[in-house]
């Protein structure tokens, strides 16, 4: 095998056929060879190939781990508040759960690309400000603006962790689409993790349940509360250090995912129309059907954002054409049905979120779809694409924070 290696060093195809004739012999005689002929150019692209050898997992390097651990410890203890005495816990978790894990996130980014202080100063005042504007909030469970604002607040959190992952590059529209991709990854890592600890859980439960022991109830209150600050602290570390760890399943998971729910939602729309049983008078209907645009809508940028330059790829872009319009059709249903419910009862907090939250990703469809049909017809890049979701993206921060601060004052807390 040597020899034939040899005779063949400058022809490329024969040595394919040499490596998958038999790959074992290849590689051996390979090995042997390469120390005296290491400098030409085809040995050194073999050697990469037979012996490369992935990335190990990273924990990256110890001063950022322990601002991780350090970060984990501070949002354990504000989720340790619940159980100060004279806190009501179920009221503390509807307010704080958000600021126990969104801002510690922030932070890390932050701290990660070496923000300027002054920076620093005006984001964490922020969230501050935040913090004491919600737990300031009366607690009155029958007011629909305030329970927007307990909605809203993780969206608005999540925005300012958005301006802390762009770092000093806000205006940067392949970071901003980065920031997507991490959401992506970040949603599959903190499910693993979770998993993981919810299958350790179990089992230490069952363990002392053998034994007599019942330490359910003082297990989650006192030692899994922890756990909610630090996964997700954790899960964006090991995203950061181990870049290629899971970026391979978010692209998966959208091609996949995509052509089904885009078949799943054409059929339900003819299906809508042909039995003409549209939201108008069925409330609950129409909440599914804006938690259904938000999926979507994020499926879409998922999609778009795993595209990568110069990708012939037509047909995907076909299928997220469809899905968008698709998606269009019915978010034109859920903007007729929240008219005609204001029409026929006023205006409620609800009815206007939930109206500008449609008009909001309709607008956003509409500019995604118009990309789409240039890339479709090579009158632009799919950068294009993604430059038009990167830029509308604060528009969406800017709705939440009118929502969060002016919809309780607008509506007299009602």
């Amino acid at each position: 095998m040597k020899e034939e290696i040899l005779q063949n060093i400058d022809h490329p195809e024969q040595l394919e056929k040499l490596y998958r004739k038999d790959n074992s012999a290849f590689i051996k005689s390979f090995n042997q060879i390469y120390p005296e002929y290491k400098n030409h150019q085809n040995i050194q692209f073999w050697n990469l190939r037979l012996n490369y050898k992935e990335e190990k997992i990273s924990l990256g390097v110890k001063k950022e781990l322990w601002a991780v651990v350090i970060l984990a410890i501070v949002a354990g203890l504000y989720a340790n508040i619940s159980n100060l005495p004279k806190v009501n816990p179920e009221l503390f978790f509807l307010k704080n759960t958000s600021f126990v894990i969104l801002p510690f996130m922030s932070i890390y980014f932050l701290w990660k690309q070496q923000v300027a202080v002054h920076k620093i100063i005006i984001i964490g005042g922020i969230i501050a400000t935040l913090a004491f504007y919600i737990n300031m909030l009366p607690n009155a469970p029958q007011s629909s603006s305030l329970n927007l604002v307990y909605i809203h607040m993780p969206m608005l959190l999540w925005s300012i962790l958005g301006y802390a992952y762009l770092g000093n590059h806000y205006n940067d529209n392949n970071k901003r689409v980065n920031f997507l991709k991490y959401n992506g990854d970040f949603i599959i890592m903190t499910g693993v993790i979770t998993l993981a600890c919810m299958v350790f859980n179990v089992l230490t439960f069952g363990l002392f349940d053998l034994i007599g022991i019942k330490i359910a109830q003082f297990y989650m209150q006192y030692i899994a509360i922890w756990a909610i600050g630090a996964i997700p602290l954790f899960a964006t570390f090991l995203i950061q250090n181990n870049p290629s760890l899971i970026s391979k399943i978010s692209p998966l998971i959208a091609k996949i995912f995509t052509p089904l729910v885009f078949i799943n939602l054409f059929i339900y729309l003819m299906t809508i129309i042909y039995t003409g049983k549209y939201p108008f008078n069925d409330r609950n209907l129409l909440l599914l059907y804006n938690l259904l645009l938000v999926i979507v809508l994020a499926l879409i940028f998922f999609s778009i954002a795993e595209k990568r330059e110069g990708e012939a790829d037509k047909w995907s872009y076909f299928i997220l054409l469809g899905l968008s319009l698709v998606t269009i059709a019915i978010n034109i249903i859920a903007l007729s049905a929240i008219s005609f419910r204001i029409a026929q009862w006023g205006i409620t907090p609800n009815r206007m979120a939930v109206l500008g939250g449609n008009i909001l990703i309709f607008i956003h469809l509409l500019l995604v779809c118009w990309s789409l049909l240039k890339v479709i017809r090579d009158k632009a890049s799919s950068q294009s694409i993604k430059d038009t979701i990167a830029k509308y993206l604060p528009i969406y921060a800017v709705w939440t924070l009118i929502v969060v601060a002016l919809f309780p004052l607008l509506f007299q807390w009602k």
